[in-house]
């Protein structure tokens, strides 16, 4: 029993990850790849993709948006937990790192269940909730530039239905947003969504701290 949240040093995340995690090798696979990328830290650890896909498969989403897609990870977990008649919308500004996405999406067999959409993501997301899309989406992921943080949310709180959930990353910033000495313009950025967030009573909350920090909002 412990009062505080267990520090992971190499050997003890090792060991978790030989117990828990659960990879497919395409997974693996796609994680070996981008970590030959100078900015492979922006992919989520496997624990996390393993966390994420549970809360699909909780939640039942058949639906879900993500903003943020980097090379494929987080999508490709989160598809291959979800029912072959579902769909996922993904939103990223980047053909380049997309392009590794989408050919880990058909080899994971999930390319029919993901839907890319390239460009500024305010603003397909502002075109998307034009349509009608309002609470119709089960689960959304966040993890995009930290500045927009705050907007994405809010237009995630409009179309995720009442009982869904809102995932949003790195709100832990490795150890960062506790540094008060730190004033650059995304850990003071996080610091803002964090603090509106937790006061924020349209949710239930809960902050995690696994990979770089993973909060979990389900929507009331």
């Amino acid at each position: 029993m412990s009062t505080k949240t267990i520090l992971m040093d190499d050997q003890l995340l090792e060991y978790l990850r030989q117990n828990s995690v659960r990879e497919p090798v395409v997974l693996r696979e796609l994680r070996e790849e981008t970590q030959k990328l100078s900015n492979s830290g922006m992919q989520i650890s496997p624990e996390q993709g393993q966390l994420m896909a549970m809360l699909v498969k909780l939640v039942n989403a058949r639906k879900i948006v993500e903003i943020g897609t980097f090379t494929g990870y987080s999508s490709t977990v989160m598809a291959l937990a979800m029912p072959e008649d579902s769909q996922l919308i993904a939103f990223d500004i980047s053909e380049e790192y997309t392009r590794t996405a989408r050919r880990f999406w058909k080899k994971a067999g999930v390319d029919q269940r993901v839907k890319l959409v390239l460009g500024n993501a305010k603003e397909s997301l502002k075109d998307f909730l034009q349509t009608g899309e309002q609470e119709s989406v089960d689960l959304a992921f966040i993890d995009a530039d930290k500045s927009s943080y705050a907007e994405y949310y809010e237009c995630c709180l409009k179309l995720i239905r009442p009982g869904g959930l809102i995932l949003v990353d790195n709100v832990l910033w490795s150890g960062q947003v506790a540094d008060a000495s730190n004033h650059d313009k995304d850990t003071e950025a996080l610091r803002i969504f964090n603090a509106a967030l937790s006061s924020d009573q349209r949710v239930d909350l809960c902050m995690v701290p696994i990979g770089d920090g993973l909060t979990i909002a389900r929507k009331r």
